[in-house]
């Protein structure tokens, strides 16, 4: 590759992350719903046909900037189950990193809400590809972790196949965190507040998978200082 070639890439590559931050922001203002091109552009400055070249529509964007927002959940998974040798706290940490990862990252937990509900992209589509791939890499990490409380025996082994708990801790997590954002109202008036609601699912989750080997681990991750545990 020549030094030009690779300028070029390298420019083209800093602009698409320019066009990623300005989504963000504009999605951070305005929501994913009311996101469209042409605030992108004016965020970025850019020109709507510079912006067209790079993302053909607002699908193509939301789904990269999805990938982004999975990546980056990833990355919190796998040094959240780096943290510690249990199965059954890596699950526990994972559930805890997705928690903060909404909190601090409200615009990109909103765009994989709504490209979550949306129905799945055509036929060969590289940018839905790239989204299910990292979604599975994600998913992969939370798998992993039950695997190994499953053989450490911290998670009960009958508790079901790693990878359906994994969708449900994932559905249980995700339904709870935007229940607590779209529904804070309904909840205020109920007299719930939002870290009781979640830490009512963590309960719930660890109720449900741990077995005394695996409260107890828990039990002692919470008198060590700077452990954040249920």
């Amino acid at each position: 590759m020549s030094e030009i070639t690779e300028r070029r890439l390298e420019e083209k590559e800093r602009r698409r992350i320019e066009i990623l931050d300005a989504a963000e922001t504009v999605a951070g203002v305005v929501g994913v719903e009311a996101l469209t091109m042409d605030l992108v552009a004016r965020k970025a400055r850019l020109s709507r046909a510079l912006l067209y070249v790079y993302f053909h529509d607002k699908s193509a964007l939301l789904l990269a900037l999805c990938v982004r927002a999975l990546d980056a959940l990833h990355a919190r998974f796998e040094a959240a189950t780096a943290s510690h040798p249990v199965g059954m706290r890596q699950v526990v940490a994972c559930g805890r990193a997705y928690v903060a990862f909404a909190e601090e990252f409200p615009a990109r937990f909103e765009a994989l809400a709504h490209v979550e509900a949306q129905q799945p992209g055509g036929d060969h589509d590289p940018a839905y590809d790239a989204f299910l791939a990292a979604g599975d890499r994600t998913h992969g990490t939370i798998c992993a972790a039950i695997e190994r409380g499953m053989q450490d025996g911290s998670i009960r082994p009958e508790a079901g196949p790693p990878s359906l708990i994994g969708l449900t801790l994932w559905g249980l997590m995700h339904g709870l965190i935007q229940l607590s954002i779209t529904k804070s109202g309904s909840l205020e008036r109920e007299g719930v507040g939002r870290e009781q609601l979640i830490e009512q699912g963590f309960s719930l989750a660890v109720e449900s998978l741990a077995t005394d080997a695996g409260r107890a681990a828990l039990r002692a991750d919470a008198v060590t200082p700077g452990v954040s545990t249920t």
